[in-house]
């Protein structure tokens, strides 16, 4: 008894300092010590939650299942309680169980991931695109066909976003590796098309916003296609997912949904000014809105 109260008092404690340290998952980045995942922002995501909670459910039976009929096993048939074992090899019933149930569990599993696939890979008709390319030198380029093209058949807004330093990102209050010097803007409610690629002379990367629910590699000289429609207005965070070489780590990824009308003011400034004007610009009218949280 005396070794069970320890036991218990240890794991309640261990429990409590679980809980003080934990945090739930945000939108638009991860928190330290977080549980769950980032909040989902767009049909995609919330059906990739949704069919996450749903396998939880799933394998958090089937473990209790067979650790309760392990647990009986030992207790019921060890040598002292069964000094006598069974002589028998087959049960028709319990063979039969063991493969249509599995069946039925795969089946189940099988209809919600093929829907969710499905979501992902058809992608509807898209408001706006951005175009993403992978760099050799580990950042990430965007560009803008739907606001103008040049004579050579280039975009006129297209920029690179570098990593923010840690100085600037301290001084700014964003997260260092997370945050770029220039941010991609995208209006809310609007579904963004993504072609995505990468440098012909460079190496595979991968565009990943886990409150999105996207996460698709950019292949050199291959375009791969996603899409999103963010449903909520804010900042959100993400990485390169794809081992890349020595600066893999330092290829963030930062997106800032906004109103139509703000989309619409930046869009008009990236055209006509530059893109570090068009950013600033921006920054000032979400920053009066109270929708920045940078200093």
């Amino acid at each position: 008894m005396k070794i069970a109260s320890r036991l218990a008092a240890t794991v309640a404690g261990m429990l409590v300092l679980f809980a003080s340290v934990t945090a739930w998952a945000a939108a638009g980045q991860p928190e330290p010590w977080q549980l769950g995942l980032q909040d989902a922002v767009t049909p995609v995501a919330e059906f990739i939650h949704s069919l996450h909670n749903f396998l939880l459910v799933i394998i958090t039976v089937i473990t209790l299942f067979v650790l309760g009929l392990m647990l009986y096993i030992f207790v019921r048939f060890n040598a002292k309680a069964n000094p006598v074992p069974s002589k028998n090899t087959h049960n028709t019933f319990l063979e039969v169980a063991w493969t249509v149930v599995p069946i039925i569990i795969l089946v189940v599993i099988a209809i919600p991931s093929l829907r969710l696939l499905y979501l992902q890979r058809d992608i509807p008709v898209a408001d706006m695109t951005v175009k993403v390319i992978g760099n050799p030198s580990w950042n990430w380029t965007y560009e803008y066909p739907d606001l103008g093209l040049n004579d050579d058949g280039s975009a006129k807004v297209s920029f690179t976003a570098y990593l923010k330093p840690k100085a600037d990102a301290e001084r700014d209050n964003v997260p260092y590796l997370l945050a770029t010097d220039v941010p991609v803007v995208v209006p809310v409610n609007k579904i963004v098309k993504l072609i995505i690629t990468s440098d012909p002379e460079g190496i595979i990367h991968a565009w990943t916003i886990q409150s999105f629910g996207v996460k698709i590699d950019a292949v050199p000289g291959r375009l791969n296609e996603d899409w999103f429609k963010a449903t909520r207005e804010g900042v959100y965070y993400g990485q390169c997912s794809e081992l890349c070489g020595k600066d893999h780590a330092f290829m963030p990824i930062e997106v800032h949904v906004v109103s139509e009308a703000d989309f619409a003011a930046w869009a008009q400034k990236a055209q006509t000014a530059s893109i570090e004007e068009a950013r600033d610009f921006l920054f000032a009218m979400l920053k009066a809105k109270g929708q920045l949280a940078q200093n």
